[in-house]
């Protein structure tokens, strides 16, 4: 390949290099050592310095250089891996330059127009390839060549970077490149002659994890099922660490969990993966956690900028996101100050008068006659021309909704309005003293004044504060929707819940007879569901719910969490506060294999045994203490925690996120680490734990001192309610430093080990349901599920809603045509490539078992198939072959049944039929010529003897035995 003309002081320094070919102007040089018997001390050696060192030398063994007479300096301006790639550009120079050459008078105009001839070799080859987006883009060129050389992956196998590295094996290091590619990792080492090389596919990699030993500071460890890898760098192991942990997650959720991706467009499309794309998924990542944005915001810009707070009278340093719908802002520090903006309260963004005080300034104004101004922004023309672009769109969806809003109430909204009357009478505010709560609703008063109301409200460590103490119930729906900025959802959506609640009305499915079922066991013993009022808001919440997304249509502790909602929100804001939780909040949570739940609760195993040692080192197997503590994020310690402390849990949940449970549940077990360690059972763990959130709770008073308890248990309760938030407060400030960044880095390499589980899980299922219908070997079955999976290329067939008929198992993993058609030709019996029919039978095959017209084969039909060409009798095979030759597997579509006309698949007529004549018909006719096919080929028996047997009896013994005689005799 060309390269980038660079000097080189020596020509041949060290005696590295020996010239090939050479003339007056260039030289072609091989590498010492490549090309030589091995058992040359000087190639081994060089070899080796090739392999450890990073420089350029190591590139590849071949290179062309350009020397001017008389100069002591020339330049590098091709390099190659084999000669036959090196001699191509050799003989482009011979024939294109150096003729013209020799016209120079002026050495520096030789040198000139060389290396412009060729960094346009070298722009022609770039333009439209993956290299031009890197930051080097010569660099990678050559690590591309040197991948698609080494390892023969096939065209479609995109590399995304690569690192130098040492693989460890036992305490050798060997010293070598890392390449990651869309579906493998790959390792290669050339050291002291010994050649060292590997691929891995995503798809085996089973654990992620950073390791420490004596030998090496810090590794990334790889485990697969088969064995384990380690590789340690000196330089860019974080760097490394989150690729190799994104590109695992991706492919892995490409191929086992589908659904997932539906909304990352990008990541659905392999080829389009580059390092740049990585880097900007997992900011988008990280910003839709921090702000809990809707799941389909498109990340824009990042900058670095200062945001002016009049709380504090100063301008606060952080970064700003945009998104398709928002603007948001976060501290250096995560949580210090969080400020999210709605495009839909933004009336306009306006560049002001650049000072020395205040350079690049913005000034965002919204419809509450507030403004923000933010300063030191890079490239402000360019990000305010782009922010004007979208609000402008923006306005214009908002104008043709606008005449909506003043439009009458629907029956629903009436039923709405009666139900929130009536739960009023029972607020639980009947419990706590009312002046408490008065104070607290002074303070969020004041609070509003200083830092503002609404979505774009200030969001700093004072409102933590106060969240902590626990909203009151006045405010505490407003703010619900405020903090998971449903409101900005109900506001964009007028009229959509109410088309949901007519639409599902009177349908029925298994969807809406769970919602039955679970209906009364939502807070059974709170008065709001008690009576027709409340059971028929809850149904009709859960139902439109189910019918928005039917993906997830509904999932238990759903009913739990959407009663809670309607007690403190309007109808359809409980509706919006659902979809915020779901989809938002808590996404993966309350799908069919509740995905989300199970990674957070290997997270929270992590960090047990990261902020919690000396209990993970008592308590070794912490699966128990997640089978109790699941429960607390599926149901935000709803289920758990006596109903007004579970609440004040929902309050911090809300402002903080997911990271709010995680922090109490760190909590709970750190209050009751000794008794956790000395349980000896799951049972008594389980017991532990109750009682201890049953007392902080307020439910048990056999911890309250006698002088509350006289008092009434109102007192008393109260008293248990501040112990519990005393202790929230104090114990969750031990795990504060737990930030949002490091639940979602956690969260990536934990969903590696869950989907893995879980394919597991799927693959015993597929063999059990499979094996009992084919005789295939279950060794042999199980081979070839892998084979079935994998040859899907990562590129899994989408599940539908439609296909509720079907099995989990029989979902999972389907291949269309053209993936069939590549394992075809990997599993017939006959040779494929030598065949001119295999793409026919293949097209046609595979017509036939798409049983449901589909265009997909699932992994049973795939497996009855291959049973029948391997294991079932002649007959039978006879029989698929002739069903490939009638409909349904040939078609009127298909372009030349001619091509099926072989002298091999039958004598005196082709096996291909006309669709206007009964094949019945025809197949009598098959078997007839196959009769007389048969009759030719049998031999004929010979004529009976004529002859007339004299006596058998002359000699004094017989001859043969008395059966044999009868049969001579007759």
């Amino acid at each position: 390949m060309w390269l980038n003309p660079e000097e080189v002081l020596l020509k041949n320094a060290l005696k590295l290099w020996v010239t090939e070919r050479s003339n007056d102007f260039f030289l072609l040089q091989r590498r010492r050592g490549h090309g030589e018997p091995t058992s040359r001390i000087t190639g081994l050696l060089v070899g080796a310095l090739d392999t450890v060192l990073d420089s350029n030398a190591r590139v590849t063994p071949f290179r062309i250089l350009l020397q001017v007479p008389g100069s002591q300096i020339s330049w590098v301006i091709a390099s190659g891996a084999v000669i036959e790639e090196v001699n191509k550009h050799w003989d482009w120079l011979v024939h294109n330059l150096l003729h013209s050459l020799s016209v120079f008078e002026n050495k520096e105009d030789v040198t000139s127009f060389v290396k412009g001839k060729v960094k346009g070799l070298i722009a022609e080859e770039v333009r439209g390839r993956q290299a031009a987006q890197e930051d080097d883009p010569e660099k990678f060129r050559e690590a591309l060549l040197k991948f698609e050389l080494h390892f023969g992956l096939p065209s479609s196998e995109k590399l995304v970077t690569y690192f130098s590295c040492c693989c460890w094996k036992g305490r050798v290091p060997r010293q070598g490149f890392l390449y990651l590619s869309i579906n493998h990792m790959a390792f290669y080492s050339f050291l002291l002659g010994k050649e060292v090389k590997f691929v891995i596919p995503w798809a085996e990699v089973t654990r992620l994890e950073r390791v420490s030993t004596g030998l090496m500071t810090e590794a990334i460890r790889v485990n697969t099922r088969q064995r384990q890898r380690e590789f340690s760098m000196f330089l860019n192991l974080d760097e490394a660490f989150g690729v190799v942990g994104q590109l695992a997650d991706i492919a892995l959720r490409r191929l086992l969990d589908s659904e997932g991706l539906e909304l990352d467009r990008v990541l659905q499309q392999p080829t389009r993966i580059t390092k740049r794309i990585l880097e900007e998924q997992a900011i988008r990542e990280y910003v839709l956690a921090l702000f809990r944005l809707p799941r389909g915001e498109k990340l824009y810009e990042v900058a670095s900028c200062s945001v002016w707070t009049p709380h504090a009278r100063c301008h606060t340093a952080g970064s700003l996101y945009t998104t398709d719908s928002y603007l948001c802002f976060s501290s250096r520090e995560e949580g210090n100050c969080i400020l999210l903006i709605p495009l839909s309260e933004v009336l306009s963004i306006e560049k002001a008068e650049t000072t020395s005080l205040l350079p690049n300034p913005v000034i965002v104004s919204i419809r509450t006659k507030k403004a923000f101004q933010l300063i030191e922004l890079q490239d402000r023309d360019e990000l305010v021309e782009s922010l004007n672009s979208r609000l402008r769109s923006m306005q214009w969806k908002q104008s043709m909704f606008r005449s909506r809003k003043d439009s009458k109430r629907s029956v629903v909204s009436v039923m709405l309005s009666s139900f929130n009357k009536r739960q009023t009478k029972f607020s639980v505010c009947q419990i706590i003293n009312i002046s408490a709560e008065k104070a607290k609703e002074r303070l969020w008063e004041d609070h509003f004044t200083e830092f503002g109301r609404g979505v774009h409200m200030f969001r700093t460590e004072k409102i933590q504060r106060l969240v902590a103490m626990g909203i009151p119930e006045s405010l505490r729906g407003e703010l619900w929707m405020t903090l998971s900025d449903a409101s900005s959802e109900l506001e964009s959506h007028q009229g959509y819940y109410t088309g949901l609640v007519q639409k599902s009305m009177g349908h029925s499915s298994l969807t809406t007879e769970e919602i039955e079922r679970d209906l009364h066991r939502s807070l059974p013993d709170h008065p709001a569901f008690q009576n027709p009022t409340g059971i028929a808001a809850l149904r009709r919440v859960l139902t439109a719910y189910a019918h928005r997304n039917p993906k997830i249509g509904y999932c238990q502790s759903m009913n739990i969490l959407a009663s809670v909602l309607l007690l403190y929100a309007k109808e359809e804001e409980a509706f919006w506060l659902l979809v915020a939780v779901c989809e938002r909040m808590l996404p993966d949570y309350f799908n069919r294999r509740v995905i989300g739940a199970q990674v957070d609760q290997s997270v929270f195993e992590e960090l047990i045994r990261e902020r919690l040692p000396e209990l993970a080192e008592q308590v070794p197997d912490l699966s128990a203490l997640s089978s109790v503590s699941l429960s607390w994020f599926l149901t935000l310690f709803l289920s758990v925690l006596p109903f007004q402390s579970a609440v004040c849990v929902v309050d911090c949940f809300f402002f903080h996120g997911i990271k709010a449970i995680f922090q109490l549940g760190l909590a709970v077990l750190d209050a009751n680490a000794a008794q956790l360690s000395a349980s000896t059972d799951d049972g008594q763990a389980l017991m532990i734990l109750t009682s201890f959130l049953d007392q902080v709770g307020g439910e048990d008073s056999s911890s309250v001192p006698s002088f509350f308890i006289i008092h009434g248990p109102h007192v008393a309760f109260a008293f248990s309610f501040i112990i519990f938030l005393v202790i929230c407060v104090f114990l969750c400030q031990k795990f504060g430093d737990l930030t949002v960044r490091q639940i979602e880095r956690l969260r990536c390499r934990h969903r590696i080990r869950v989907l893995q589980a879980h394919e597991d899980t799927t693959k015993e299922n597929a063999l059990r349901l499979v094996t009992p219908d084919v005789s295939i070997s279950p060794e042999n079955l199980a081979h070839v599920y892998d084979l079935f999976k994998v040859s899907r290329n990562y590129r899994p067939s989408a599940w539908r809603y439609g296909d509720s008929g079907r099995s989990y198992v029989e979902r999972q993993y389907r291949l269309d045509r053209p993936q069939f058609k590549s394992l075809y030709g990997l599993l017939v019996p006959w040779p494929g490539g030598s065949n001119q029919h295999t793409d026919t039978l293949a097209n046609r095959t595979f017509t036939l078992l798409d049983q449901d017209r589909d265009n997909l084969v699932t992994f049973r039909e795939f497996a009855s198939w291959l049973d029948t060409l391997y294991c079932e009798e002649l007959n039978e095979k006879i029989r698929l072959l002739y069903r490939l030759h009638i409909p349904p597997a040939l078609t009127e579509s298909e372009d030349d049944p001619s091509l099926m006309k072989s002298p091999l698949l039958s004598t005196n007529r082709p096996l291909y039929v006309n669709l206007s004549s009964d094949y019945q018909e025809q197949l009598k006719q098959m078997l007839q010529d196959l009769v007389k096919e048969k009759e030719k080929d049998v031999e004929k028996p010979l004529p009976l003897m004529n002859q007339v047997l004299q006596t058998l009896d002359i000699l004094p013994g017989r001859l043969c035995s008395p059966k044999t005689e009868v049969i001579l005799l007759k």
